[in-house]
């Protein structure tokens, strides 16, 4: 997993969550903040933690200027 670029850190970056990928088992969705790969989530909670990993404020998830959600919103998983 990639660092994010610093001039990202401690403030509001544009985060994008890819469609769904069906795994074998377990299915999940790929995050890029800015346009660095950070890691996949299998839930909207790992999304979270993907972006205060990265040092950016939590935001509201529903807000187009924070989050582009490709493939279905947050309340899609598989």
């Amino acid at each position: 997993m990639s660092e994010p670029r610093p001039e990202t850190r401690g403030h509001a970056a544009h985060v994008v969550v890819h469609p769904v990928t069906d795994a074998d088992e377990q299915p999940f969705r790929r995050v890029d903040i800015v346009t660095a790969h950070v890691g996949v989530a299998h839930r909207l909670e790992d999304v979270l933690d993907l972006i205060r990993r990265a040092g950016l404020e939590e935001g509201d998830l529903d807000d187009p200027r924070l989050v582009e959600w490709q493939g279905g919103g947050p309340e899609v998983w598989h």
